[in-house]
């Protein structure tokens, strides 16, 4: 029987969560038994064939990253970065040909293996408390789809400030944004019936307010906030693309292709300050926070 799960703001830090919060033993079985699998579908982008497909893509989000950390830091010689949840790889290798030096923790088997094929460092463990790393520290941690999987986020966050971040470092928040108006007015339009709400892939659900919330109270200092395309946008001009993959698929190809434009003819500071003006206003598909720790 499928368990019944129902959506909370938590009481301590104001985020959404689905509440019971699954036990360890659940989310352990749904990611040994799921979510890198093949027949997991709906939400998982974490697959390496998705990834190779989609590299243009996703080699355009690392950009904006490595941008913005270069800005941050004046260089990228010397840097280090820690990648959490990192999947197959496919951002540290980016990195890693940016000249920065790259490890990561991942805890599927499969991409552990694979990202020790490409001769990167990676330590194959949970994300909990990071006593498998040692005691380096790094420049700059990034976690990249991985917030909203975690029974307990705070306590990873505070974790990552004690046991990974260099005192001055920068600390990369990348979550889908959820609950936001789009979603919710299509929801309401065509009774899709909350569709990115998918206990226990997704266990909290954040928008840019509550995930700068949650930062500040872990003891970071929010130093910029973005979101990317909002994809849900093409739904309220009737596309809708929740359960048919295929009209997905053209969405998000549109999507590329305004990015694309907007780089190529050199509006790529319009396309930043407008994806900064959405986090603002919590829309947007993704949203992304950069943090440093502050140190008493």
């Amino acid at each position: 029987m499928k368990k019944r799960y129902k959506i909370i703001a938590d009481p301590k830090y104001g985020y959404l969560r689905i509440d019971p919060i699954p036990t360890q033993e659940e989310v352990e079985r749904f990611y040994l038994e799921d979510f890198y699998s093949t027949t997991y579908k709906q939400f998982n982008d974490s697959s390496l064939k998705v990834q190779k497909e989609e590299q243009g893509f996703f080699n355009s989000r690392w950009a904006s990253i490595s941008k913005y950390c270069s800005e941050y830091f004046k260089t990228h010689k010397g840097l280090t970065l820690f990648d959490v949840g990192c999947g197959f790889g496919q951002a540290l290798l980016y990195f890693h040909n940016k000249g920065i030096r790259v490890s990561g923790l991942e805890p599927s088997k499969e991409g552990a293996e694979y990202i020790k094929s490409k001769g990167l460092n990676v330590f194959q463990c949970g994300i909990e408390d990071f006593s498998c790393v040692g005691k380096e520290r790094f420049h700059i941690i990034t976690m990249i789809n991985v917030l909203e999987h975690l029974r307990h986020p705070a306590s990873t966050l505070l974790n990552i400030k004690r046991k990974l971040i260099k005192p001055k470092g920068l600390l990369v928040v990348d979550v889908p944004n959820e609950f936001n108006d789009f979603q919710e007015l299509a929801d309401k339009e065509y009774g899709l019936k909350r569709w990115w709400v998918c206990p226990p892939n997704h266990i909290n659900y954040f928008s840019a307010t509550s995930l700068k919330r949650l930062l500040s109270k872990c003891g970071y200092k929010v130093i910029h906030s973005e979101s990317s395309f909002p994809l849900e946008i093409f739904m309220l001009m009737g596309d809708v693309y929740v359960g048919n993959p295929d009209l997905g698929k053209i969405c998000h190809l549109r999507r590329v292709r305004f990015e694309r434009l907007m780089r190529k003819y050199g509006k790529e500071d319009k396309l930043l300050k407008l994806y900064k003006a959405l986090a603002e206003l919590d829309l947007g598909r993704q949203v992304t926070i950069y943090a440093s720790p502050i140190n008493k």
